[in-house]
């Protein structure tokens, strides 16, 4: 199957969100050249987000870890924000999938609803990884779709593409220290 169908088909299938008037949204994407197994181990973690979101200095997670669990994350200097409250939405280690909705902190994202998908493909005949990213979030008040579209676009895209290269870190250490044991 092309890779661009089964995307098209991924984003049906897991990334529909409702865009009321008053929000906006979008999807990106990212292939990474490590196997599923390596980025959903790092995507998977609601309670360590730090481990490859370069924004983010803390998170504190109480209780424990399941659907419904919040995280208070301290976000380093530099963005409009210091701190966000998030809560556990879906966590699906079959599909690979994660959900977060933010529900508080001192920032402007109101009512932001996140969904991650990760699906294994082949990228240069080696194992890869599909990583999609939809977000919905309100528009602020003062801003425009488009501004807001934007600044939550390029803090995915910054996300997704420390993912990407700590992924390929992990995965290629994994390589190194199996051929340095043959």
């Amino acid at each position: 199957m092309n890779s661009h169908i089964e995307q098209s088909e991924y984003i049906n299938r897991y990334h529909k969100l409702q865009i009321n008037d008053n929000q906006c949204g979008s999807c990106l994407s990212k292939h990474i050249k490590a196997p599923v197994n390596v980025v959903w181990s790092l995507v998977r973690r609601f309670d360590q987000p730090q481990k490859y979101k370069p924004f983010v200095s803390r998170c504190m997670v109480s209780g424990e870890l399941g659907i419904g669990s919040l995280r208070e994350v301290n976000v380093k200097s530099g963005l409009p924000a210091t701190t966000s409250t998030e809560r556990l939405e879906l966590l699906d280690d079959e599909e690979h999938i994660l959900s977060i909705r933010i529900v508080g902190g001192d920032h402007r994202l109101k009512n932001y609803l996140s969904i991650i998908s990760v699906h294994p493909e082949v990228i240069d005949g080696s194992a890869g990884t599909l990583v999609i990213e939809s977000f919905v979030v309100d528009v602020p008040e003062g801003n425009t779709k488009d501004d807001t579209c934007y600044f939550v676009e390029a803090l995915i895209n910054c996300n997704l593409r420390s993912l990407q290269c700590v992924s390929e870190y992990l995965a290629a250490n994994d390589q190194k220290e199996l051929n340095d044991r043959i």
